[in-house]
């Protein structure tokens, strides 16, 4: 791929924004990426994936921040989408921004190395027909966004929120230098965080709402690496109240810095009930901030975008800082991080957390990590071509705030020195968003990677990784100044994946709906809420439109009182039966008047007609 550079824009006097929503949900069959081998291949949905959009254009400057239910952004997607749209809208390369809310319960496969699509889930593999499908619907909600941009006013805040994450890495962290009193900070793993919540509030001239973007730091694993369906996890569910609570008809959701972050689930709840304590407790916050921000929206907001790719194969240097020649996973990945460690390996020296090399030579650019089978014998089963060798780096300037996008992971002590380095006015507020435009690993501070904990381990260029970072974001930092665009992408991308096709498409064949089981009520248990459930034939998954509506519940009056949106209803494919498709709908924690009765409802989908199910109460 060539990337266009970008084509100079015309000066716009005042704030124009635009706003897109666009469901990415798949069908049933796809690997799931974040449990590595422990996670499962997807069987239907809970809460539905969704590709945000927010479109930003002043001055000069064009830009579209693009929040995706998926474990990180893609190097693929960005170039393939900023293809996509070249000609029909002015958002430049530079100015788009993959972001991600690093669900570990969405598909993988997508990414630009062979590495992270093999390792990052159960199964192995680069699927293009999921790209495709990916970069159809991104394009498409991008489009959106710019067609309907009008005048606009916008506001950008920031609260602190405390008690619903934890840090899960305490030890690294109070090694840090910067940590002075360790003895009290290692009592204190629910302040140990990065509590900042900021929000966008995006709205008409007129005062129509248009949009709201979150910025927050929390690992997607509120739900068990043991569940089958695709979810957004606590990101799913703070979307759902942020919404009840606010006018905000788009919001969109991506990471902060959350690296050592996790939700603060209570000991053998993980699932949906705790998933849905957390993301609704930050939602409520976020929507309360979102209402603050009424009175402080601004017309005159300077906008400016820059871009770089970073080789680090021919480029491994800056400001005396380089990197080694060679990536390398260290030991302590394998045992796994300590929210969901590996069973009996996570004990076991050198997998064990906090058993770092203590002697090693003084040319070891990994330093304290022991390599997973050695530097010697590593290369022969993880061979160069497979690691990341490009880091997109990015700088999103909005008014006072600045967003610096990393592929990476990152600590909360990495962002803080990130954003110091790539502060360049007094000011100014520096956000780092974890896993924009790709995934390759995690970043740590020296301090916490000489601790060799799970994300020391997976820290895969060693202990330089953070100073060369914060050296490349104040580097463009500085060169995108304001109402300014900076790219500086390769001159061309090459992604040399191996292919592996897993997404269902469509067989041409069609088969009778019926249901197969009346409606059953079952009790709530102490990690699930109550639900309803029934049983149907249907086609083959790949003929039906996972990213539209499938199921709902209605009243007797035809009242619509769920739908499969926002968490109430999971769809669940159960596998084939002879030429039959056997599928599964749950309503979960239903409220409804004892003077009505209810059906489920299988919406129109493909060429599949509605069908009603026998009334139940």
């Amino acid at each position: 791929m060539r990337p266009r550079p970008p084509a100079p824009l015309p000066r716009v006097e005042e704030l124009l924004a635009g706003a897109a929503e666009v469901d990415i949900t798949p069908p049933p069959g796809m690997p799931k990426a974040g449990y590595s081998s422990n996670a499962h291949d997807g069987d239907g949905f809970r809460t539905r994936l969704r590709a945000a959009v927010l479109h930003l254009r002043a001055g000069t400057t064009s830009l579209a921040i693009v929040h995706c239910d998926l474990l990180g952004g893609s190097a693929v997607l960005q170039h393939l989408v900023a293809d996509a749209i070249v000609d029909q809208c002015d958002v430049p390369l530079a100015g788009l921004m993959i972001g991600a809310t690093h669900t570990h319960a969405g598909p993988g496969q997508f990414l630009g190395t062979d590495f992270y699509n093999r390792f990052a889930s159960n199964r192995a593999g680069f699927d293009p027909a999921w790209t495709q499908f990916l970069v159809d619907q991104i394009a498409s909600a991008v489009l959106t966004a710019c067609a309907s941009r009008a005048p606009a006013q916008l506001a950008f805040g920031t609260q602190e929120v405390f008690g619903l994450t934890r840090n899960r890495s305490l030890d690294p962290y109070v090694h840090n230098d910067t940590v002075t009193d360790k003895r009290e900070e290692r009592q204190r793993k629910f302040v140990a965080v990065n509590p900042a919540l900021h929000v966008i509030r995006v709205d008409t001239r007129a005062g129509a709402p248009i949009a709201a973007s979150v910025i927050f730091s929390v690992h997607g694993t509120g739900i068990s690496q043991h569940t089958h369906e695709y979810n957004a996890d606590v990101w799913g569910y703070l979307v759902a109240e942020m919404a009840a609570r606010s006018d905000a008809p788009v919001i969109g959701t991506i990471q902060g810095t959350h690296a050592d972050i996790a939700p603060a689930i209570r000991p053998g709840l993980a699932g949906h009930l705790e998933a849905a304590r957390i993301g609704r407790g930050v939602g409520a916050q976020a929507a309360a901030l979102y209402a603050q921000l009424a009175t402080e929206l601004r017309t005159d907001v300077d906008l400016a975008c820059g871009f770089s790719e970073v080789d680090v194969a021919r480029n491994p240097r800056i400001d005396g800082v380089e990197l080694p020649r060679r990536p390398a996973v260290g030991a302590a990945l394998v045992a796994g991080a300590k929210e969901n460690p590996t069973p009996v390996i996570h004990r076991i020296p050198p997998f064990r957390a906090g058993f770092p090399k203590r002697w090693y030579a003084s040319g070891n650019a990994q330093r304290e990590k022991w390599v997973l089978g050695s530097r010697f014998l590593q290369p022969l089963v993880l061979p160069l071509r497979e690691f990341p060798q490009v880091l997109p780096i990015q700088v999103l300037r909005i008014g006072a705030h600045t967003i610096v996008g990393m592929p990476f992971e990152v600590t909360i002590e990495s962002g803080r020195r990130i954003a110091a380095a790539a502060a360049t006015r007094p000011d100014e507020r520096v956000i780092v968003s974890s896993v924009a435009n790709e995934y390759t690993g995690y970043v740590t501070t020296p301090e916490e990677y000489a601790r060799q904990y799970y994300e020391g381990g997976h820290t895969i260029f060693g202990p330089n990784t953070l100073a060369f970072l914060a050296a490349h974001a104040a580097r463009i930092a500085r060169a995108t100044t304001s109402d300014t665009t900076f790219s500086e992408p390769l001159p061309e991308r090459n992604f040399d994946v191996k292919i592996h096709r897993y997404y269902a498409t469509a067989d041409g064949t069609r088969t009778p709906r019926t249901f197969t089981t009346p409606a059953v009520f079952h009790d709530p248990t102490r990690v699930e809420d109550a639900y309803w459930e029934i049983s149907w034939h249907d086609t083959a998954p790949g003929n039906l439109h996972w990213n539209a509506p499938l199921v709902r519940v209605e009243s007797d009056d035809r009242t619509v009182v769920a739908d499969d949106r926002r968490g109430a209803i999971e769809v669940t494919y159960l596998g084939a039966d002879g030429t039959d498709h056997r599928y599964r709908a749950r309503w979960y924690d239903p409220t409804f008047s004892a003077r009505n009765q209810h059906r489920f409802v299988l919406c129109a989908n493909s060429d599949q007609p509605e069908l009603l199910s026998e009334p139940f109460d």
